[in-house]
C-alpha cells in the first residue's frame, strides 16, 4: 500500500482527515531507502492516518491544499539529499539532472526546501498544527552552521523555518513519540531528539556560544564557532550526550539528547514493514526516477558509521554506534524481493554506510558511549574494536543461497583498513567478496595519498590500500575474471594544495596503474568537521592552521590536475614500448 497522496486514495481508505501531512523535495517513492516512507509507513502502522505530498508546486495552492489539513502535524523535509548539494554543484553551478525526481530534470526541488516548504503551509493554512522538520537538510542545519552556499555563518533553521520542532537523526521513534503526544495533547519538550525554541534555559542544559557570539568572520568569532562546533558535535552520543542550548536572538534553540541507538529488534521492526519499492503512480506518469535503479532491490543491513571521517556527517546524523540487523530479517526481506515482478534476480547493494562493519560493535562504546578523546579508526584501529567479517560472511552466504537470487552485489563501499585489522576472517571475507559479490568494480575510497591530507580527512594511509590492491587483484586472477577497483577522491579538501593533487596523480600513475574517474571537489556541508576547518583554517582536533582554497578556480585546478593529458597518455605506450622490449630481451 502507498500512502494516499490524493483525495481518491484517502477515500478508499475512508479517510475523511489525516492526522499527519508529510511534504517532501523528492518523488513519493516507498521504499526502505527513502527516510519519509520509512517514518509515513512507521506511523501508519502504529495507527496513524498519513499522508504524503511530493514536491508541491510552490507557485500555487493546489498540491499543497489537496489533502486537506492534518489534526496533529505537518513534517516538512527537503528530500534524501540536502537541496543545496542535489541543486548545486561544488562551484555552485545549478545541476541539470535529479535522480529523484520524475524525468530526471532538476526543476521540482526548490533550493532551501525545508524553509520554501515551511512558507508555503504558513501562507495557505494561517493558525495551523505545528510544523515539525526532519530529514538530512534539517537534521545538518539544527544550531548555528556554516553554509557554503551564502559564505557566512546561518541561524538554526527552525528558525529561519519558522517551524515549531525540529527532529533530528533517524527519527522513527522520536517521531511516533511525538506524534502521540500532541494526540494526547501533551507538551512534547522533554522528548529526546528533539529541537524546540524557548525563552528559558532548563536548568541543566549546556549553553553554548550563541550566534551573536559567532556569526562574524574575526579570527576571535572563528575560534568561538569552532569551539561551540565541538562541544555540538561531543553531545551527538545517544549515552553521554545532555542538553544543549543556544541563544538565536531573543530565544534559546534547545537541543534534547539523541533518541537512543535502536538495537537489532527495533531495526528489524523498521525494515520489516511494507514497502511497494516503486515510485507513486502520481509521479511516475511524469516519467522515470532514476534512483530506483539503484535502490529497488538494495538491502539495508546496518545503521551508523564508527569510520568518522572528517568530511562525512553519518557521525552527527545516524551516530557513531552500529546497530545491524538480524540475519532472519535480512533473509526474509530477501525473499520478499524475489517475489517482486520486476525481480530479476540480482541484489545491487547488501550494505549500509559501510559496507563491512556489519554484525559487530566495542561492548564499552555501547556501555559508556564513544570515547571523547579517542576515535575507533583512526589514527589507528583501536585494539578495543572487534572487527569480526565472519558475521557478513554467513549474512552473504544466506542470502546468495535463497532460490530466485542469482547474484548478491556489495556496492557500498569497503574499509580495506578494516580486512586487514581482522586477523581471522578479513582475508577470507576479500575472498567471498572477489569471488561471488563484485559486479565489475569494487568500491574504495582512498580519497587521497598524501599523508598530512589524510590527516585533515581523519583517513588511513596508503600502505593499506595497496596491499589491498595487491591482494584484490592476486585473487581476482587466481579465479580468471576480469574485476575492478573503483576509487573514489577527494579534491580541495581542508589541507590540500595543488602540489598535494599533483603527488596523488604520481602515485595513482605509478602505484595504481590508473587516473581515479570518481573525483569531486570537496563540498563544505553543514555539520562536519572538515567544513568546521574550510570556515576557520583551523583543524580542531590538532589546534593547528590548515589551508583552504576557497576560490572556485583554484577549486577546479585541483580537480583538473587528475585529469589525462596526452603527456600522460605518450608516457604510458612508451612504458608499455619498454616493457615488451624487455620481456623480448627475457626471452
Amino acid at each position: 500500500m502507498f500512502l494516499p497522496a490524493t483525495r481518491k486514495e484517502m477515500k478508499e481508505l475512508g479517510w475523511s482527515k489525516l492526522d499527519v501531512l508529510l511534504v517532501t523535495g523528492d518523488a513519493y517513492i516507498d521504499s526502505p531507502f527513502i527516510g519519509v516512507a520509512v517514518i509515513g509507513k512507521f506511523l501508519v502502522r502504529a495507527g496513524f492516518r498519513v499522508g504524503i505530498i511530493a514536491q508541491p508546486d510552490i507557485h500555487t495552492a493546489a498540491d499543497i491544499t489537496r489533502l486537506g489539513e492534518p489534526t496533529l502535524f505537518w513534517g516538512i523535509t527537503g528530500g534524501s539529499i540536502d537541496s543545496m548539494v542535489a541543486n548545486r554543484t561544488a562551484s555552485g553551478r545549478r545541476r541539470k539532472r535529479d535522480d529523484y525526481t520524475p524525468g530526471g530534470v532538476n526543476d521540482k526541488r526548490p533550493d532551501r526546501a525545508v524553509l520554501v516548504y515551511a512558507n508555503l503551509i504558513r501562507t495557505h493554512f494561517k493558525q495551523t498544527v505545528p510544523l515539525v522538520l526532519g530529514g538530512i537538510e534539517a537534521s545538518l542545519r539544527r544550531i548555528a552552521h556554516y553554509d557554503y552556499w551564502s559564505n557566512s555563518i546561518r541561524k538554526s533553521i527552525l528558525i529561519d523555518a519558522k517551524a515549531d520542532y525540529l527532529l533530528y537523526g533517524m527519527a522513527e521513534y522520536a517521531t511516533l513519540a511525538l506524534a502521540k503526544c500532541l494526540q494526547a495533547k501533551n507538551s512534547p519538550k522533554k522528548l529526546r531528539g528533539l529541537c524546540y525554541l524557548s525563552r528559558e534555559v532548563p536548568e541543566s542544559a549546556l549553553v553554548l556560544p550563541g550566534f551573536a557570539q559567532v556569526r562574524d568572520s574575526t579570527g576571535r568569532q572563528k575560534k568561538r564557532f569552532a569551539a561551540m562546533f565541538m562541544e555540538f558535535y561531543r553531545n551527538n552520543d545517544p549515552v553521554t550526550a545532555g542538553i544543549l542550548a543556544q541563544q538565536q536572538d531573543n530565544r534559546y534553540l534547545i537541543q534534547n539528547p539523541p533518541w537512543p541507538t535502536p538495537n537489532t529488534k527495533d531495526l528489524d521492526h523498521i525494515y520489516g514493514l511494507d514497502f511497494e519499492r516503486e515510485v507513486h503512480p502520481l509521479d511516475h506518469a511524469r516519467g522515470e526516477v532514476r534512483a530506483m535503479a539503484t535502490i529497488r532491490f538494495a538491502l539495508t543491513t546496518h545503521r551508523g558509521c564508527y569510520g568518522e571521517c572528517n568530511f562525512c556527517a553519518i557521525a552527527v546524523h545516524q551516530g557513531r554506534t552500529v546497530t545491524s540487523r538480524s540475519r532472519k530479517s535480512l533473509v526474509t526481506e530477501a525473499k520478499q524481493l524475489t517475489l517482486h515482478p520486476k525481480f530479476k534476480g540480482t541484489i545491487s547493494d547488501l550494505g549500509g554506510p559501510t559496507a563491512n562493519m556489519y554484525g559487530f560493535e566495542c561492548a564499552k562504546k555501547l556501555r559508556k558511549g564513544a570515547c571523547a578523546k579517542k576515535r575507533c579508526l583512526f589514527p589507528a584501529n583501536c585494539p578495543h574494536m572487534p572487527i569480526d567479517h565472519n558475521p557478513q560472511i554467513d549474512l552473504l552466504k544466506s542470502i546468495r543461497t535463497i532460490k530466485g537470487i542469482r547474484k548478491v552485489v556489495v556496492a557500498s563501499g569497503i574499509r580495506y583498513d578494516m580486512v586487514f585489522a581482522d586477523r581471522n576472517n578479513g582475508l577470507r571475507y576479500l575472498e567471498e567478496i572477489v569471488r561471488h559479490h563484485v559486479s565489475g568494480q569494487l568500491k574504495i575510497a582512498p580519497e587521497h595519498c598524501v599523508d598530512s591530507v589524510l590527516a585533515c580527512m581523519g583517513k588511513p594511509g596508503t600502505r593499506d590500500l595497496l596491499r589491498f590492491r595487491e591482494l584484490f587483484f592476486t585473487l581476482t586472477k587466481k579465479i580468471g575474471r576480469k574485476q575492478f577497483l573503483t576509487y573514489y577522491i577527494i579534491a580541495a579538501h581542508p589541507g590540500c594544495h595543488l602540489q598535494d593533487m599533483r603527488e596523488l596523480k604520481k602515485f595513482a600513475l605509478r602505484k595504481l596503474k590508473l587516473l581515479p574517474r570518481q573525483v569531486q571537489i570537496f563540498t563544505p556541508t553543514p555539520s562536519t568537521i572538515a567544513t568546521l576547518m574550510y570556515w576557520t583554517g583551523i583543524n580542531p582536533l590538532t589546534g593547528s592552521s590548515c589551508f583552504v582554497e576557497r576560490s572556485f578556480q583554484g577549486r577546479e585546478q585541483q580537480k583538473r590536475a587528475l585529469a589525462v593529458t596526452s603527456r600522460d597518455h605518450q608516457s604510458h605506450r612508451k612504458e608499455n614500448h619498454l616493457k615488451k622490449r624487455h620481456k623480448g630481451i627475457k626471452k
